[in-house]
């Protein structure tokens, strides 16, 4: 199976998850993933009300840049990195946008 194929479901299962998750949690949010292959893009969205607060986050933000995982956002107690660890991707093909380009050399996977 080609590699990108292959991050795309896994990207798409994982993120499932943490949205039925955060859906499950009494705050009275929502959350919805976002799935957009052709450009790579991969989210879950937490929205509505809880009370008089209205919410509009994106609690994780992935991107599939060539045959690289980009985390651009990651709000997440243990870590998208760590599920994608456990679904069998490489250090190498994950890159921490999130961090500096210069702290990346540092974290032990993917620069760009």
């Amino acid at each position: 199976m080609d590699t990108r194929l292959k991050y795309q479901d896994i990207i798409k299962s994982i993120l499932q998850k943490h949205a039925e998750y955060r859906a499950a949690l009494p705050d009275g949010y929502d959350s919805q993933v976002l799935f957009d292959d052709e450009r790579g893009q991969y989210l879950v969205l937490d929205i509505g009300w809880n009370g008089d607060k209205y919410l509009h986050a994106t609690p994780i933000h992935l991107n599939l840049i060539g045959d690289k995982i980009w985390i651009q956002y990651d709000d997440t107690e243990e870590g998208v990195a760590t599920d994608l660890l456990e679904a069998g991707v490489p250090k190498e093909d994950i890159v921490l946008g999130f961090r500096h380009p210069k702290v990346r050399q540092h974290t032990g996977f993917a620069v760009a």
